[in-house]
């Protein structure tokens, strides 16, 4: 399936991910060489904090009120790191994404931002418990005209209903992935997609301490995940996939 909005959505980001750089510099008032120094810098500073002072216990309080700024850091080098990867993600949300989208743990906004810029989207909620994260997308929303399109919530929506929901790089990091799954099941319309990842692996050198990756946890991940959702096929060679209910 080839999508129209792709090639514009695909050219967007990869000509200057969103205006990343120039949206950090400004929203943080930092001059380009600090920026590329702290990107350079973020995901030893955010392992070493994981160490330091991170355990399953609170990781939400550790997401929402420690990594503060660092966490824009370590993302955004992640994106910028991973163009062909997250390209590929974008032509997914291209493809799929449509109506009323739930981005959930939405980070530095790549994905929100993408999806709204998709016709077939009508509206992007985007949800993240790091109060930095949301007050950095909503300039970059404002920044890129596109407020009208994405709103923000600073929970979330328990009762609402999507025809879209994407979560990326969040579920490896919650105490019950399964649990998040079964909320999406009901969230998700009858018809509706959704579109994540996963990774649980702490890394062979352990580049990803915060990282579920208990064996019990994951295979009642995946118990779940298979006993309500069937795959919907897609051609690119990423891990992330698109799901809708089973009938």
């Amino acid at each position: 399936m080839v999508n129209s909005t792709t090639p514009f959505l695909l050219s967007s980001f990869l000509e200057n991910s969103f205006y990343f750089k120039h949206h950090l510099q400004d929203f943080l008032h930092l001059d380009p060489e600090t920026i590329e120094t702290k990107l350079a810098a973020a995901q030893e500073e955010i392992k070493n904090l994981v160490h330091k002072d991170f355990n399953w216990q609170e990781a939400s309080a550790f997401y929402r009120d420690q990594v503060g700024e660092l966490y824009l850091f370590e993302l955004g080098a992640w994106h910028l790191s991973s163009h062909e990867y997250i390209g590929d993600m974008l032509r997914l949300i291209a493809d799929f994404a449509q109506g009323r989208v739930l981005d959930f743990g939405g980070g530095i906004g790549t994905h929100a931002l993408g999806a709204a810029l998709c016709p077939k989207v009508e509206q992007v909620i985007y949800y993240d418990i790091n109060p930095i994260n949301r007050d950095f997308v909503q300039y970059r929303t404002e920044k890129m005209g596109l407020d009208k399109k994405i709103v923000f919530a600073l929970e979330m929506p328990e009762k609402d209903k999507f025809d879209t929901i994407l979560c990326f790089d969040v579920l490896e990091h919650l105490l019950d992935p399964s649990q998040q799954l079964l909320q999406f099941y009901q969230a998700l319309n009858s018809e509706g997609k959704m579109i994540v990842n996963w990774y649980f692996f702490k890394g062979f050198n352990q580049e990803y301490p915060f990282h579920l990756n208990d064996p019990k946890v994951v295979e009642r991940f995946f118990h779940t995940l298979q006993s309500n959702f069937l795959e919907v096929f897609h051609p690119y060679l990423i891990t992330t996939r698109c799901y809708r209910k089973q009938s």
